[in-house]
């Protein structure tokens, strides 16, 4: 018996390529599943329901169960309050708007793209690490400990507690992508010990701060940055632990998506190699092409909402399929082919409106520099397996390992 569409996208046996499923999806742009949830799976239909105020990111909001339970996930077992991207306005607004004092423009335009040189000396030093070329795994090596240190410099967490800090962000990024026959129990239980050592460390990172404030993203969220109103401790952790969980999480699906994209497609890989510039373009349409955000299943209407000729009751779950609106050919010419001369790469890849990825201008610089990087320093580089083995994860999709080998490292 054929399995309904959503499940069929959910099925891990279809993580590898789950465009033609999109592709059926969008036959019905907004579909009311069997099991209840309302699932938006074109580009327009999309765009306009992130913009739409109807639509709340508070899960406690919904009415109706998800009975797929992706929006539970994220919280369970969880021992800190929801961060302000899983709450509305005027909440959300306050919490955003204090925090992106320390993070970007107009307070501090130019925190991220003064790490600029201290982010490539850390791209250099793992590329360097490299000992066995016949083998790699890129995840491993390369892809998952580079954003993880990233936010630890941004945070500015103490270089000699940067391995605790990894060891935390290992074991929360793990209950992300439970696996078969693993006891729920005992997962929930090292996510939540992970979590109260993350938390504590945080907190009393934070009392220190205030106390002798330095030149970092920790200190200001400490300090307020001379904003009328400031994160109590509380909020500041949970603040900076989504900030290490869902911006290294992304950026580590978008590093790994991209470097297996290029090498499906050499012509591009060696493009970049001679021309490091094309790294800008080439993200973009990465995030649009692969983005690592396929599914947004927290959604939830707050009032009945006439959208595509269906009616989404208030109370419904709402899902929104990034990885399908960005393959909508009604918004991009020729979308399964990857272009990166693209003209318009207007993608969903970071969402948009009210929830528009807060650390996507790291995320950028982050991948331009990794893929830049890597195409550089690779002299040769071929997989060792197509497609390789994904992530068990339907939200954030890209591979759990990436096995590559390379002739050499280029100095």
């Amino acid at each position: 018996m054929t399995q309904p569409l959503i499940r069929q996208i959910l099925d891990y046996d279809n993580r590898a390529n789950p465009y033609p499923l999109y592709a059926e999806l969008r036959k019905t742009p907004v579909l009311h599943d069997e099991g209840g949830t309302y699932v938006v799976s074109t580009y327009w239909e999309i765009l306009s329901l992130l913009h739409d105020p109807r639509v709340s990111s508070d899960r406690r909001k919904r009415t109706v169960r998800d009975v797929y339970g992706l929006s539970e996930e994220e919280d369970e077992g969880s021992t800190l309050p929801p961060p302000f991207l899983r709450l509305d306005p005027p909440e959300h607004d306050r919490l955003r708007t204090i925090t992106n004092r320390s993070f970007g423009p107009p307070h501090s335009p130019r925190r991220v793209h003064e790490m600029r040189g201290e982010l490539e000396a850390v791209v250099s030093g793992l590329i360097d690490g490299i000992e066995d070329t016949g083998r790699i795994d890129l995840v491993e090596q390369f892809s998952y400990p580079f954003p993880v240190t990233a936010i630890c410099r941004l945070l500015g967490i103490p270089r000699e507690d940067e391995s605790r800090f990894h060891a935390w962000a290992d074991t929360i990024a793990a209950s992300l992508d439970p696996m078969p026959g693993e006891d729920p129990t005992e997962r929930n239980r090292r996510t939540r010990d992970a979590q109260l050592q993350l938390g504590g460390y945080l907190a009393g990172l934070l009392e220190e701060r205030r106390r002798k404030p330095g030149d970092d993203m920790l200190s200001e969220l400490a300090t307020g940055s001379g904003a009328v109103d400031t994160l109590s401790t509380m909020e500041a952790v949970t603040t900076a632990a989504l900030l290490l969980i869902a911006g290294h999480e992304t950026t580590v699906n978008l590093i790994t998506n991209g470097m297996l994209t290029l090498l499906r497609n050499p012509e591009v890989l060696g493009r970049l190699r001679d021309d490091p510039g094309l790294a800008v373009r080439l993200v973009e349409e990465l995030l649009r092409f692969e983005p690592p955000v396929q599914l947004m299943p927290n959604r939830t209407a707050v009032a009945d909402i006439d959208i595509g000729g269906v009616t989404i009751p208030e109370g419904a779950a709402v899902w929104l399929v990034p990885g399908s609106g960005n393959r909508d050919p009604r918004r991009f010419a020729d979308p399964d082919r990857f272009d990166p001369d693209r003209d318009d790469a207007q993608h969903l890849g970071f969402g948009s409106g009210l929830h528009i990825c807060f650390g996507a201008p790291l995320a950028r610089q982050e991948t331009q520099l990794a893929l830049s990087h890597l195409a550089r320093r690779l002299h040769n580089p071929r997989l060792l397996e197509d497609p390789p083995p994904y992530r068990r994860n339907a939200v954030l999709r890209g591979p759990r390992h990436l096995s590559i080998a390379c002739d050499d490292i280029r100095p």
